[in-house]
């Protein structure tokens, strides 16, 4: 095992639960570990100004795993993208004795993680976001929760729809991501739901709400992603328009990021903390924290971002043709298999609608 002093952990970009249960596994990993930890403040931006705690027992993380947010905050540090906020970033690490970094959110943290590793100081990342749109990755921490969120929102939706006989349109989160959309519209049992990656037939949706309204049906919810900008509220004037049921739209917005994490999250950010220290004391570093078929491994962040841009179709013919037949062939299977997976709970939705 490679020898640390210290390691550094930090949460950056949008805030997820169970971040804080990821922090605090961590830091008690490494503790146990005989390993000192500082908890860094407001992401690569407590690196630059040197915004930090330092943890020596336990206790000091006592009764964060509950909490959501992160209780060491979160910024989206322009600064450090630049070479002058990165050397800054690196003296602090050195003047502080700091052999290594944690660091907890998404894709743009990711980023973040391999310019440390390229300079020296060993990073692995760990997936921190609700949108669960991190392809390399079957779940992503915060994921869990944000559902059960809109799920509980939804419900209280449902029941003054009942009453007035009324359709809400309901747009969640996602960033450009369907799968908060997809498997809360089967858990609420909604009437439709439309998603970014699966074309979505508004005009069969519409007519079978109008046959379903002349067969008694009183109230609707439709789930429709943020993926699909502005849409939301499209469609639920479309609604109204083309079958005379009252609509209403509602965005459920930041309320999806709150709220004490769910038992996955807290127990999948524990694995995951756990695991990100286990691999910087193995000397290995620019990796993510992914599960798998229900089991925790890693992968190269580079690898990971890439096959996550394939499949948000953002990828160049350059990256494209820099990739060894090898990593093409596991990229395409792998984000064939996302969408498969997405497919199936789509048919599913449709057919119990």
């Amino acid at each position: 095992m490679k020898q640390f002093r210290r390691i550094g952990i930090l949460t950056s970009g949008g805030d997820a639960p169970g971040m804080n249960a990821a922090y605090r596994a961590a830091a008690r990993a490494a503790l146990a570990r005989g390993i000192e930890v500082y908890g860094i403040y407001e992401g690569y931006k407590g690196l630059i100004y040197d915004n930090m705690t330092l943890i020596s027992k336990p206790s000091d993380v006592s009764n964060i795993i509950t909490k959501s947010g992160t209780v060491l905050y979160s910024d989206r540090c322009l600064e450090f993208k630049t070479e002058e906020g990165m050397a800054k970033a690196i003296e602090t690490c050195k003047k502080n004795h700091i052999d290594g970094i944690v660091a907890i959110g998404g894709d743009g943290t990711f980023r973040g993680a391999t310019d440390l590793s390229k300079r020296g100081i060993p990073t692995i990342g760990i997936p921190g976001t609700i949108d669960n749109d991190i392809t390399a990755t079957d779940y992503t921490i915060g994921f869990d929760t944000a559902m059960n969120t809109v799920i509980s929102m939804v419900d209280r939706l449902r029941d003054t729809c009942e009453s007035h006989a009324r359709c809400d349109v309901v747009e969640v989160m996602g960033r450009w991501a369907g799968h908060i959309a997809l498997r809360t519209a089967i858990a609420t049992g909604a009437s439709a739901v439309a998603i970014a990656e699966i074309p979505f037939d508004e005009a069969k949706a519409i007519a079978d709400m109008k046959k379903a309204r002349e067969n008694g049906k009183r109230s609707f919810i439709v789930i429709v992603s943020e993926g699909l900008p502005g849409y939301a509220e499209q469609l639920a004037k479309k609604i109204q328009d083309q079958t005379g049921i009252e609509t209403k739209f509602a965005r459920l917005a930041h309320v999806q990021r709150g709220g004490s994490p769910s038992l996955l999250d807290r127990l999948t950010a524990s694995e995951m903390g756990v695991a990100a220290v286990d691999e910087l004391l193995k000397g290995n570093s620019d990796l993510v924290v992914c599960k798998v078929d229900d089991k925790i491994c890693t992968m190269e962040i580079k690898k990971a971002l890439t096959v996550d841009r394939m499949f948000k179709k953002k990828i160049t013919e350059e990256e494209l043709a820099a990739l060894s037949d090898e990593d093409k062939a596991w990229m395409t299977a792998r984000c064939d298999k996302v969408l498969a997976g997405m497919q199936r709970l789509y048919a599913i939705a449709e057919e119990i609608k």
